[in-house]
């Protein structure tokens, strides 16, 4: 069977021809790239989409976005929800490897205790205020290696983050928001090279990660708390280290992730034909839908106008 599909609003980068949802579905299907497509697969970083009307729409994000079902058929997010056959959860975490911590954790206690105080790697900090205030403050207790661009301590931005992280104990994995059901990589990533995650944002956490395994700082009444709490673990080995050697996984887990998304497409695609789209060419969505578009090409026209009137306005 073939699928003619586009991809459009990804982030800079994005390989339409080479990506996740491209590699499982090939495993069946005969995927084909076109500007027509029967199935348009979108993100959050632009308004293409909004141009697509006689498709199926199916949107994807990996940021802090709840999907708005006027605009699509289906969506894949982080929210903790139920809306029939129309979304499916699936944490931006599973596709940084999860695959990695199904392996039984092995680690050398005196390599684990012997390794530097704590790592910090983001690349912004004035959108999260909880984040930035954290490493300041367990920054009083002892120096947090800043390794990514924001508050660079290291001499320059690292290379390969994993390899940087896995040289401390602990690791500040606190997400760029907060929000219940959104959870990145930020958590993973420590995971995979055995470094304590201390994690700020979802609140829900625990049904992603075994909550015995890392350091939650939804569980103290305060940062400075979370801080006492952390010198109390740098100074007492044998309670890190039993902190440390507990299984990251929960038994409910994201290991079959990519069993679940290849069902929730093939869900789709069993369906007839007119029976695969739920949005209305008719009423009020439509309405919806094309004042979005208006908004969209009026902020363009105006962009342009001042980009002419004040060009340098724009290259500052």
């Amino acid at each position: 069977m073939k699928l003619k599909v586009k991809f459009v609003d990804f982030w800079d980068g994005f390989d339409e021809h080479y990506n996740t949802f491209v590699n499982v579905l090939s495993e069946k299907y005969e995927i084909e790239i076109c500007d027509h497509p029967d199935y348009l697969i979108y993100s959050t970083f632009g308004y293409k989409n909004l141009k697509y009307e006689n498709c199926v729409k199916i949107f994807y994000t990996g940021e802090n976005i709840t999907p708005d079902f006027n605009l699509c058929d289906y969506a894949i997010g982080f929210d903790i929800m139920e809306f029939g056959d129309r979304y499916m959860r699936l944490p931006l975490y599973a596709l940084y490897g999860i695959e990695e911590l199904r392996k039984p954790k092995v680690f050398n206690s005196q390599e684990a205790l012997n390794r530097k105080f704590c790592s910090f790697v983001v690349s912004n900090g004035a959108d999260a205020p909880e984040r930035t205030r954290f490493f300041h403050l367990l920054s009083e207790y002892k120096q947090v290696d800043s390794g990514g661009a924001y508050e660079n301590n290291v001499g320059g931005r690292v290379v390969d983050k994993k390899f940087f992280i896995s040289n401390y104990k602990f690791n500040i994995a606190f997400e760029n928001s907060a929000k219940d059901g959104y959870t990145t990589e930020k958590i993973m990533e420590p995971m995979l090279v055995n470094s304590l995650p201390i994690y700020w944002g979802n609140r829900l956490v625990e049904l992603d990660f075994n909550p015995n395994s890392f350091i939650n700082a939804a569980d103290y009444p305060s940062l400075e708390a979370l801080v006492e709490y952390i010198v109390e673990l740098d100074t007492n080995d044998d309670k890190y280290l039993s902190i440390l050697s507990r299984p990251w996984l929960n038994k409910s887990n994201y290991l079959d992730w990519q069993e679940r998304l290849f069902s929730f497409f093939e869900n789709v695609f069993n369906k007839p034909l007119n029976e695969q789209k739920y949005l209305s060419p008719y009423g009020y969505g439509k309405l919806y839908r094309r004042r979005l578009m208006e908004m969209y090409i009026a902020k363009r026209k105006l962009k342009k106008w001042k980009m002419v009137c004040n060009p340098c306005r724009w290259f500052r």
